[in-house]
């Protein structure tokens, strides 16, 4: 990049201080920061590195439609990763996985973005948290560990009255130290059911009937300490609810109102207690952002109204904070003063209850369909985050770009003076 690019991207960066600097409290009036518009800024060109004007954060294109190299081929709708909460970055940030519009797992350098290899697998695989060369796989009637590099799978669990084994679906992620997963699965002989194992001790848990609950399961997953299962259910009339089960069976909590949080992910609280965060779309926190407590159900918000679409905790060594993808239109937003100030956003969130946020990008996308939402995403240290966009453009391409961020030193410590650096 020119010196003269560089230097007015350094001064771009410092206004981005100042304007975000103000911390944005649950009750916070409109003294605070306002909604800021987009930017008006070109499409970054492919492994382009820019940075924000808003916020000073450099960032890079990742994708384009065509082909990429290394046998991967990205679709013209789109190509992404898959989920917010579903980890992209492997354990030590050396490979990135793209899933969405690939044709199969498509590999990247975690670092340059670089097209490395892809492969095909009909099973579901998300990573290990703490072992950077192995993925952990359930599929069919098996529990496993595969190496995509060396594409070598290691048969953990094979069962022998169980089938259609499922990780979630697509929302479970293993335990914080990588040891437990719950699965779902059918049983033979009929009835849909979850489990929970432990792949250190190679221990099969109790079947949980779900069959037995109201509605249709949509998903399930083990807690972050491994001591618990999160299940999502969709009643008849529509209202998606919440169990919480202890790995033996045992009933703990029942969240019986609409989305009370959904579209979120698990974590450890700083008191050691395990909690889910998410959009709440039901009163007395109707769309803003909450934590609730798996152990008695108790609700924090952490973010007053406005127009989050998800919450990912994949940042598991940057403890205290969340990632937020917001949606929504940013005049609409602007004439909301009580409206939390983000549209078409990506912002960290302190999960302390004080409101602090640390503004990260404006994402240019316009909200159009699924596979166009942001769903961004962090690498295990949040010194990454991934994120999809149109960029201005609904019904074009879906792209991926990567944001790159610094910390303090000390985990979870505030960034406050040096936001969106």
């Amino acid at each position: 990049m020119r010196a003269s690019a560089r230097i007015a991207a350094t001064l771009l960066s410092a206004a981005a201080v100042l304007i975000a600097a103000p911390l944005i409290g649950i009750g916070a009036t409109a003294t605070t920061p306002a909604t800021i518009a987009p930017a008006g800024t070109e499409l970054p060109g492919y492994l382009e590195v820019t940075w924000d004007p808003a916020f000073g954060t450099e960032f890079t294109r990742i994708t384009k439609p065509g082909m990429l190299g290394a046998g991967i081929v990205c679709r013209e709708a789109y190509c992404s990763h898959r989920y917010s909460s579903a980890q992209a970055w492997n354990a030590d940030q050396s490979l990135l996985v793209l899933s969405n519009g690939c044709d199969g797992m498509c590999f990247f350098d975690g670092q340059t973005y670089k097209p490395l290899f892809r492969r095909t697998r009909s099973t579901e695989c998300e990573w290990h948290p703490e072992d950077s060369e192995r993925m952990i796989c359930v599929g069919g009637q098996s529990i496993f560990t595969w190496a995509p590099r060396t594409n070598r799978e290691e048969i953990l669990f094979v069962s022998t009255d169980h089938h259609e084994f499922q990780f979630g679906p697509y929302k479970g992620n293993p335990s914080r130290d990588g040891h437990r997963v719950a699965v779902r699965a059918m049983r033979d002989g009929g009835g849909q059911v979850v489990f929970a194992f432990d792949l250190a001790t190679r221990k099969k848990f109790p079947d949980i009937e779900l069959s037995q609950l109201p509605g249709t399961n949509n998903a399930c997953a083990i807690s972050p300490l491994g001591l618990n299962i999160l299940c999502l259910q969709e009643t008849a009339d529509g209202i998606d609810q919440a169990y919480v089960f202890a790995i033996d069976g045992t009933l703990k909590q029942r969240w019986s109102e609409h989305h009370r949080p959904g579209h979120g992910d698990m974590t450890v609280d700083s008191d050691g207690s395990e909690v889910y965060v998410g959009i709440s779309k039901s009163d007395p926190d109707k769309y803003q952002i909450i934590k609730r407590r798996l152990s008695d159900g108790v609700v924090t918000p952490l973010m007053r109204y406005g127009e989050a679409q998800h919450v990912t905790l994949r940042a598991i060594r940057r403890p205290g904070w969340a990632i937020v993808s917001y949606a929504g239109d940013p005049a609409e937003v602007s004439r909301h003063p009580g409206w939390a100030p983000f549209s078409r956003e990506v912002v960290a969130l302190r999960l302390d209850g004080s409101g602090e946020v640390r503004r990260i990008v404006q994402t240019h996308n316009v909200p159009f369909d699924y596979w166009s939402e942001t769903h961004a995403s962090p690498s295990p240290d949040a010194s990454q985050i991934i994120w999809s966009s149109n960029w201005d453009n609904p019904g074009g391409p879906v792209l991926e770009f990567v944001s790159r961020l610094d910390w303090p030193t000390k985990l979870g410590a505030s960034p406050a003076g040096d936001i969106g650096k």
